[in-house]
């Protein structure tokens, strides 16, 4: 599976973001997906995972009721709505895949490259 993030831009504290990472293959719905972060300085965090019928979704404590992941397998598309965007939430954001649950979290099978989100105060 090959993923293509985007969304990324300049927002001020408060605002809200929408991600998007499209997928090809045709067994994406079969597949884990999730979203991490890094930001300058520091190491790759876990941000958000959702299973491939969407049933199960898993956040960090640090975007727990900000931030909404969900996809689309009719587009081969997950999403990352990101609402009252704080400073610290600036980092580069990168999709990642997973045949299972799991590893999701921990050891993605595939990286999408990466979109830039800076949230100014």
């Amino acid at each position: 599976v090959q993923l293509q993030a985007s969304g990324g831009g300049l927002v001020q504290a408060g605002g809200s973001l929408r991600l998007s990472c499209a997928a090809s293959g045709r067994t994406f719905g079969t597949y884990a997906m999730g979203w991490f972060r890094q930001a300058p300085g520091k190491e790759r965090e876990f941000v958000a995972a959702i299973t491939g019928n969407s049933i199960t979704t898993y956040y960090s404590d640090s975007v727990k009721g900000r931030f909404t992941i969900s996809r689309d397998n009719a587009k081969n598309t997950v999403y990352l709505q990101m609402n009252s965007l704080k400073p610290e939430d600036t980092a580069v954001y990168y999709c990642a895949t997973s045949s299972s649950w799991f590893g999701i979290r921990r050891n993605p099978d595939g990286w999408g490259q990466g979109t830039l989100v800076t949230v100014s105060s």
